[in-house]
């Protein structure tokens, strides 16, 4: 989704993309020792610790919502071929985001339902809400524009500016809803300062990243 002028930048999204994996790849590492060296994996039994049922709704919600948006927000960069292709991998790509949401999202139910704890009391639970229903919403309008075969090319045409704007916007609240997530978890670990300072600095990584995939939309490719 691409932005088409941005020439006062004087730089081309190329160097904002290789920027932007890298980030990708750091959020995916940190999430991954955060969650298995730290947390201990992740389970979906009630054991004898049942955060393992919740540890996996930070590591499903980072690595869709977070890595996956990404990745498909960037797509019309970096996906090399025709435009039929590039539409084709953003699309899948958000599918791919969404599921990864869902496992998330029954993760974080199932360990409060399990806990007898309230759902959806919190900042980041409201967020997340909202995040997921935009985000599909965004995605059906998308389909109906763009991909249903009775859809007129001027429509879609029309909707494409509102498409990336809100695009972007809901990129950016996974990106807030991943923050204050994260804050959640660092509040207890005063004690814990290891663990504490992977998730402080997964949460710093996760907003450059979030800043990179802006920049490679706003950026002219030449």
């Amino acid at each position: 989704m691409p932005v088409k002028s941005s020439a006062s930048f004087r730089m081309t999204a190329a160097p904002m993309v290789l920027v932007a994996q890298l980030l990708a790849a750091a959020v995916l590492a940190l999430t991954l020792v955060w969650v298995l060296h730290f947390r201990g994996g992740v389970s979906w039994k009630w054991t004898s610790n049942h955060l393992f049922v919740y540890t996996a709704h930070p590591l499903f919600m980072v690595i869709g919502f977070v890595i996956c948006t990404g990745e498909a927000v960037m797509a019309y960069r970096i996906v090399l071929g025709s435009r039929t292709a590039k539409k084709a991998v953003h699309l899948v790509l958000h599918l791919v985001a969404m599921a990864f949401a869902a496992v998330g999202l029954y993760a974080a139910f199932k360990y409060h339902h399990d806990a007898g704890l309230p759902d959806i009391r919190s900042l980041h639970s409201w967020l997340g809400i909202a995040t997921i229903a935009l985000y599909a919403l965004q995605w059906l309008v998308a389909f109906v524009y763009f991909v249903f075969p009775g859809a007129v090319m001027t429509m879609g045409a029309d909707y494409a500016p509102w498409h990336i704007f809100f695009g972007i916007v809901i990129f950016l609240m996974a990106i807030l809803t991943a923050e204050t997530g994260l804050a959640k978890f660092v509040s207890p670990l005063i004690n814990y300062a290891s663990e504490a300072y992977v998730v402080n600095f997964n949460g710093l990584t996760i907003l450059m990243f979030g800043v990179a995939v802006v920049l490679v939309v706003i950026l002219p490719s030449r």
